[in-house]
């Protein structure tokens, strides 16, 4: 077998998330259209795709690494070119180069970097729809931004995240690190206030950033304290402090090794 390091970048809105789901499940997934590429690159012998990260459904990625192993000894720069040329134009391979047989993209990680992008508008630009999660504001309700760019330095740290994530009875830990966490402002092309959640971790549990990102919500909507989160982090607890956010807004941007 012959084995590729890849970078690929993906707008998930279409796909079922990242992992292939087998021959009997119609869902179109990121991995099984992958799969099917390198299928016809590699006239339909077996190869094998690792990921460093498997991302939900409706999640993007700027900076997904695989690793792919396949049967046919062809340069790294052609297997760029010829995947890009056979998959659909919401998934391209941004760099590609050889690696060794033992490199594990997830194992051999150091940390991951996610985003999530919001607006508070309260009419959603629908050229913005799929890739920013719109939390409209209302003569009520406006979401606290300071607020919420304190309690981000809340989740620095090593930290139980058992309260923010998906059960999961196989996890051995739920203790994560995280490395920074901030609440940005900046604008898109079209000229729009988008807010972008930074997060970088050695590590995520399921959903842990879609409910990090829920419970700021809540708290810019004042439905819980900084306390609540506080407490969160310190005592388990099967209640969840919010509902997760949606995946529309979250983004993979880079694997560090």
């Amino acid at each position: 077998m012959y084995h590729h390091r890849l970078i690929v970048s993906y707008k998930g809105s279409n796909y079922f998330g990242w992992q292939d789901l087998g021959i009997n499940e119609k869902k179109s997934t990121i991995e099984a259209t992958l799969q099917q590429v390198l299928k016809k690159i590699c006239k339909y012998q077996p190869s094998v795709i690792s990921s460093a990260s498997r991302t939900d459904a409706g999640v993007h990625a700027q900076g997904q690494v695989l690793k792919v192993s396949i049967p046919l000894e062809i340069c790294s720069e052609k297997l760029l070119l010829g995947m890009n040329s056979l998959l659909p134009d919401d998934i391209r391979v941004l760099q590609c180069q050889p690696c060794t047989m033992d490199f594990n993209p997830n194992k051999d990680s150091k940390s991951k970097e996610y985003h999530y992008h919001f607006c508070i508008d309260k009419i959603h630009n629908p050229l913005l729809n799929g890739t920013v999660a719109h939390i409209p504001s209302t003569p009520i309700v406006t979401l606290d931004i300071p607020l919420m760019q304190e309690a981000c330095k809340l989740f620095i740290g090593a930290h139980d995240f058992y309260s923010f994530a998906k059960r999961d009875t196989k996890m051995q830990s739920t203790f994560r690190t995280i490395l920074s966490c901030e609440l940005v402002q900046t604008s898109s092309i079209f000229n729009d206030e988008i807010y972008i959640i930074k997060i970088v971790g050695t590590g995520f549990l399921r959903y842990m950033v879609r409910y990090v990102s829920g419970a700021l919500f809540a708290l810019g909507r004042n439905e819980i304290s900084l306390n609540d989160i506080h407490e969160a982090l310190v005592n388990r607890n099967d209640e969840k402090l919010s509902a997760r956010a949606k995946s529309r807004g979250l983004h993979l941007i880079e694997i560090f090794y």
